[in-house]
């Protein structure tokens, strides 16, 4: 009998993707799942086949197998056990992609205890909010970043090191888990401030078989795939989509350790293999601005990129250089990947620059300020139908004649000017086509007689002038409109970005928002 993975056209998603037959590629159902199981031990056959390839900063090249993973989770959760932690005790683990990375994450996860990854270039102020919020019994970070662990209070901290391994290696390499499917099974905290805690994710371990929609609609994954992710798995994207949706099919999958470099995905890239990669559209523009893509070459059959859109001359790049669509999907740590192109779907065209169709079963809207739906090219907000009533994504989007969606900022990035409303991602992707603008940010900053006026952030190789700005202010009206455009334009040498890699506007607007404040005092 047929299941999901055997199906890769458009039409088959929309005639046979149910919940059924998601379950049906898994070993446990409804009331009983567990996580591990169905990406590490399930997999683990004794032949030593690949299931994570590491991809090191520092050149390293790191394979870990199925087999291996699964003997030191297991003998990792037996470690636990004997350590008097119970199930929905939370583990937390700021760890690089390595092997202990993996073993404490789904040893964890087999015990009925709560994996909580964290971002391992968190400070202390960071690292204290999350701790204080989640409350793990254990902290597991490594050797350099044990002291800041130590300094927060609560955790008992291990170092990950060769003596955690070599400790728990007298415990057996197998371990039968007893979770339910709706046990909880990771905190997942969404990128944010330091000092604005965003919320924890809490999911289940049922959760695995929903994310399979993304996984197989969102970055086309099939059995036989050679996978990519470079974004970290402390985040939703390097956890969901780049680690346990690949694993819980039996694919292969690949990741980054270390400071990003471009240049060193791209030769990890060529040398893995890569038919299949999903990345964050900063990854993109890095490997466009690095100029070194035509040293190397590329197997990729299939691409997507999530966290915001990709600008023109990004997309440009992709085309020139991978021969194949860059195919988004939008989704969000709360709600899930909702907006999918449906990567390696022959009878589905990708549109560049949108955010394609739903996902088999979701219903998404375009809603004007009364509610009511927006007729195409009109922008309005994004809705989700869920739990019998539209709730708002906090998105601004427009459909086309076709129901292609495409997305135009988050509700607070739209700046209205004497009357005029503004897209901060419109005008950013205008002045991106710039030969000279690496990398560029919009906001609307307060103006006494317009209210509010465009201001771009921009990070250029060139020589800051002011025919240059006035320069990039022709050159964004001529191909927008003769209101749009910077007023003003800083040069900077870098952008704030979130940890997961977006442009972080707000960072840039709390700026101006104290730097005004201090004018005025």
């Amino acid at each position: 009998m047929a299941k999901l993975t055997d199906y890769t056209r458009y039409e088959d998603a929309q005639a046979y993707a149910n919940s059924p037959a998601l379950w049906e590629l898994f070993e446990g159902d409804r009331e009983r799942l567990n996580i591990a199981h169905e990406c590490i031990t399930r997999h683990a056959d004794g032949s030593g086949r690949a299931a994570v390839r590491i991809a090191h900063a520092d050149g390293r090249d790191e394979i870990l197998s199925f087999d291996e993973i699964s003997a030191g989770a297991a003998r990792f959760a037996h470690w636990l056990d004997a350590n008097g932690i119970q199930p929905g005790e939370r583990i937390a683990f700021m760890l690089e992609p390595s092997l202990p990375f993996y073993v404490c994450l789904f040893g964890a996860m087999q015990t009925g205890a709560i994996s909580v990854p964290l971002f391992t270039l968190f400070g202390p102020d960071a690292l204290r909010l999350r701790v204080d919020d989640c409350k793990p019994s254990i902290l597991i970070t490594n050797a350099e970043k044990a002291d800041l662990a130590r300094s927060v209070e609560g955790p008992r901290v291990i170092v990950a090191d060769d003596g955690l391994l070599d400790e728990i290696a007298k415990y057996p390499a197998s371990y039968a888990p007893r979770t339910r499917a709706n046990d909880l099974a990771v905190f997942q905290y969404t990128s944010g401030t330091t000092r604005e805690l965003p919320e924890a994710v809490k999911h289940t371990h049922r959760a695995l078989v929903t994310l399979m929609f993304a996984a197989l609609y969102g970055t086309g994954i099939r059995p036989g795939d050679e996978f990519f992710c470079p974004s970290s798995p402390a985040w939703g994207h390097g956890l969901w989509h780049g680690t346990l949706a690949p694993l819980g099919l039996g694919v292969t999958t690949g990741t980054f350790a270390g400071r990003f470099d471009p240049v060193r995905l791209m030769k990890a890239l060529q040398d893995y293999r890569i038919t299949n990669m999903s990345a964050a559209a900063t990854h993109y523009r890095m490997m466009k601005n690095s100029g070194k893509a035509g040293d190397f070459t590329f197997s990729i059959r299939k691409l997507s990129y999530t966290g915001e859109p990709i600008d023109p001359a990004t997309l440009d790049f992709i085309d020139e250089t991978f021969r194949v669509p860059a195919c988004s999907m939008y989704g969000t740590t709360e709600i899930g990947v909702v907006l999918v192109n449906y990567p390696g779907a022959d009878d589905h065209e990708v549109k560049p620059g949108s955010l394609g169709k739903a996902v088999p079963g979701q219903t998404l809207q375009v809603q004007n300020p009364d509610g009511a739906p927006s007729v195409p090219g009109v922008i309005g907000e994004l809705m989700l139908w869920r739990r019998d009533r539209w709730e708002t994504t906090k998105d601004l989007a427009k459909i086309d004649e076709d129901g292609y969606f495409y997305h135009c900022g988050r509700a607070d990035d739209v700046i209205i000017s004497a009357g005029w409303t503004m897209s901060a991602v419109e005008i950013e992707n205008t002045m991106l086509k710039h030969a000279d603008v690496k990398e560029c940010a919009v906001i609307g900053v307060p103006d006494a007689t317009r209210g509010l006026v465009v201001k771009a952030f921009v990070v250029s190789d060139r020589a800051p002038s002011d025919a240059f700005v006035t320069e990039l202010q022709n050159f964004t009206r001529e191909r927008l409109a003769q209101h749009e455009f910077p007023r003003l334009v800083e040069f900077v040498g870098e952008l704030p970005k979130t940890p997961a890699g977006k442009v972080h506007r707000k960072v840039l607007r709390d700026r101006e928002a104290a730097a005004a404040a201090a004018l005025v005092n």
